[in-house]
């Protein structure tokens, strides 16, 4: 069953932690570190490089992956995002998670307009 409603597990870990893992798709894909962020209970993530092969468009394509926190993973689908006001939202929740000095580069980049159209809404598969 999909829902918003991930476990609380893993929402406090994406509160105390910058990087989560993903895998997109049902083939043998690597985990990959990402940043993630949780808006009104709903969890998402922006390909940095906005990439023809990545973990973007395997869940794109296949609508369907892994997160990995810790020594737990997780089943989840996902779907492009394309409600211009939650990715206001989402540049917002960017801004205020990454601000350590190393960060802010990626961060300017990563809230332009232009990473809207690369932006992953996931939904945890029970």
């Amino acid at each position: 069953m999909t829902n918003y409603f991930f476990p609380q597990e893993f929402i406090d870990y994406l509160a105390l932690h910058t990087l989560v893992r993903v895998k997109g798709g049902k083939d043998g894909h690597k985990f990959l570190e990402i940043w993630m962020v949780e808006v009104g209970g709903k969890v998402f993530a922006r390909s940095w490089s906005k990439s023809n092969r990545s973990w973007f468009t395997a869940f794109t394509e296949q609508g369907v992956g892994q997160l990995k926190f810790g020594d737990r993973t997780i089943p989840v689908t996902a779907k492009p995002l394309t409600d211009a006001q939650m990715n206001l939202s989402i540049d917002e929740a960017y801004r205020k998670k990454y601000t350590q000095a190393h960060n802010l580069v990626y961060v300017d980049g990563i809230t332009q307009p232009e990473y809207h159209a690369y932006t992953m809404e996931f939904f945890y598969e029970e």
